[in-house]
């Protein structure tokens, strides 16, 4: 499981995953959020705005990231 730090409140999960590497822009996050290749603390989710804290865990193409 990797750490990804953030310096806000919360991140949005397409700006986390853009920010963590798992896609190159904010188009392709939004396609595969909503296929449902995301999990937040177990749990499919589809919203691309989903606010995330640290303390959340997101699951995303196989691959584990701990927001803190």
């Amino acid at each position: 499981m990797k750490e990804i730090k953030i310096t806000t409140e919360y991140i949005k999960l397409d700006q986390f995953l853009k920010l963590s590497g798992c896609v190159n822009n904010g188009g392709e996050a939004k396609i595969l959020i909503n296929e449902g290749h995301a999990s937040v603390n177990g749990e499919k989710e589809t919203r691309r705005g989903r606010k995330l804290k640290p303390g959340d865990m997101v699951e995303f193409m196989e691959k584990e990231f701990m927001v803190r």
